[in-house]
């Protein structure tokens, strides 16, 4: 049973989330309802694959929803190649890419369709996907695709003010990236949030009142055929969920989540982390050593993102692929009520 050590007013749940699975197809996907009194802001396809040697390479595309409103993201491209150290941009291969700030978006036989405007500067894209299968296509550099792991995850929080509702799908994918071939993982991200709000950036309950801790999104192909897949959060107050669920169709949801962040000295990147489900079920974050994204920092998205791998602490399975893409953020802190402070 919770305790509430403070007495919010009304409308303010002290950062609780509501949080389940939900079933995905095209038209749902690319559908422009709203949800909660919010309206859908955008869409954000990421991700990240390796191929054999190991090497990463991330990408983010945005979907800007009609009248949403945008935060600084557009096209991302990311990969160990630039200093064979980190995740870093690579801003010559970028500018070749159409930003497109408003993508086309088309339905048909419940496959949603987007694609860079017709007159737009840049090399084309295409991403689709419904209820089984997802295609990224950035033409030059990159070509994937891959299947729907497991039901579609929501999370809605409320605010007095703001709330957000955020959904998501995961993606086990393969495909060729800068002519090698890859295997990975992608998220297809929807948040729907107050007018003017914009995740991460503007209206956003969690970020603009430095709320969370560990924030991440997971899949993992083990090489006997079995796999991992979820998503969690922690943060302050109240704030946290998870939901996992995995071959066996053991499909799980709960609020009952603690964790810890432990970053590197001087750094605002992890060196370990960990979270506990209902008290006694541990997970591990394994860093990738190649896998800080250093070009974010100071910049935007405002938190440390970072690519590494999440498995069950004492799971001796040998992974295929995956992936750990997620934040964390020294200045809020280490564990829930346990706060923070910048890099002096």
């Amino acid at each position: 049973m919770r305790t509430f050590k403070t007495i919010p007013e009304r409308g303010d749940f002290g950062f609780q989330q509501l949080v389940g699975p939900h079933h995905v197809t095209g038209a749902a996907i690319g559908g422009s309802r709203g949800f909660f009194g919010l309206k859908l802001s955008k869409s954000s396809l990421f991700g990240s694959v390796r191929d054999e040697q190991g090497n990463i390479y991330s990408a983010v595309r945005s979907l800007l929803a009609p009248g949403g409103t945008p935060n600084p993201t557009r096209f991302y491209y990311l990969h160990n190649h630039v200093d064979d150290q980190n995740l870093r941009m690579d801003f010559e291969e970028m500018a070749l890419h159409a930003l497109s700030p408003v993508p086309l978006q088309s339905l048909e036989n419940d496959t949603v369709r987007w694609t860079e405007q017709p007159d737009e500067e840049g090399a084309g894209w295409e991403i689709t996907a419904n209820g089984e299968r997802l295609t990224w296509k950035e033409d030059g550099l990159f070509h994937l695709e891959g299947r729907l792991l497991a039901p579609g995850i929501q999370w809605y929080l409320p605010g007095v003010e703001w709330g957000t509702f955020y959904v998501s799908q995961l993606w086990d994918v393969s495909g060729v990236c800068a002519g090698r071939p890859v295997k990975g993982g992608l998220a297809l991200d929807q948040f729907y949030m107050a007018e003017g709000g914009a995740i991460h950036f503007a209206k956003d309950l969690i970020v603009n009142n430095n709320k969370h801790v560990i924030w991440w999104s997971f899949i993992t192909v083990y090489k006997d055929g079995s796999w991992d897949a979820g998503s969690f959060m922690v943060g302050h107050d109240h704030l946290g969920y998870a939901i996992f669920n995995n071959d066996k169709g053991e499909l799980r949801a709960t609020t009952d989540i603690e964790g810890e962040a432990v970053h590197k000295d001087g750094s605002y990147f992890l060196e370990s982390a960990k979270i506990v489900l209902e008290g006694k079920e541990e997970w591990e974050f394994l860093p990738d050593p190649k896998g800080e994204m250093t070009d974010f920092v100071g910049g935007f998205p405002i938190t440390a993102q970072q690519e590494g791998r999440w498995r069950r602490v004492g799971d001796t399975r040998e992974p295929s692929h995956w992936l750990g893409w997620g934040e964390s953020d020294r200045r809020n802190g280490s564990a829930r009520n346990v706060f923070g402070s910048d890099i002096k």
